[in-house]
């Protein structure tokens, strides 16, 4: 029997950057909020058992509303103030889970990902215990060191990620538990956590999509109202 899937929506950012006055993953793109795109895809794919919220405090009554048509949706609970705080409050409650689950954690703010990249993420979880979504960068990526260029890295080796991120839930537990015992802490994802205090364990790159956009700045959310019109086929 395959092990269990869960997909953590993590929705506990407020969304600065954005300057909407509220979390951006409660903007709505395409007529609905980007929270409900997000958690759909999930809810639809037929290799995920189960889907957990993680909303930004003050805004879990909306984010219950959003979730509540959603079948798989098996609760929605409070993050933290950064990503890594919301990270560990889903493991918290996926304590009883075993640790051949595996979990798939997803940014709320990529509305658009669909069922090929959660298909990949899947298909690579099954001979991995980390795996990453990354495209390709169109542009050279510099080093710079007090303002100038320190090493100019081979763009063909570049990539930029996306989520969903996707682990054997026990070694993301095991490096959450090394980082948290670290004061000097952090990160901007949970691959960052699994290569920084699990360097023996391979991260497997699986192929992501340009679709798969974040919505960060005003103009991210103009993109995306475009893309919600279009026929992703």
């Amino acid at each position: 029997m395959a092990a269990r899937t869960v997909a953590v929506v993590l929705a506990g950012g407020v969304g600065e950057r954005m300057g909407a006055g509220r979390p951006k993953q409660l903007l709505e793109v395409g007529g609905r909020p980007m929270l409900a795109h997000a958690i759909a895809a999930f809810d639809a794919h037929p290799g995920i058992a189960e889907v957990l919220v993680v909303m930004a405090a003050g805004h879990l009554r909306e984010a219950g509303v959003i979730a509540a048509p959603f079948r798989s949706v098996t609760g929605v609970v409070e993050g933290g103030a950064t990503r890594t705080a919301s990270t560990v409050a889903a493991l918290r409650v996926l304590d009883g889970h075993p640790d051949d689950a595996r979990v798939l954690f997803h940014d709320a703010a990529r509305p658009f990902v669909d069922a090929p990249v959660i298909d990949r993420v899947l298909a690579a979880l099954d001979g991995h215990e980390a795996v990453a979504v990354g495209v390709p960068s169109p542009d050279t990526i510099v080093v710079v060191e007090d303002g100038v260029v320190a090493s100019m890295p081979p763009r063909e080796t570049m990539s930029r990620f996306q989520t969903p991120q996707g682990f054997r839930l026990g070694t993301i537990r095991k490096a959450y538990e090394l980082a948290l015992a670290d004061p000097a802490l952090r990160a901007t994802d949970d691959c960052g956590i699994v290569h920084r205090y699990l360097p023996d364990v391979p991260i497997r790159v699986v192929e992501g999509s340009e679709r798969n956009l974040k919505v960060t700045q005003p103009l991210d959310a103009v993109v995306a109202e475009h893309l919600a019109t279009e026929d992703p086929s």
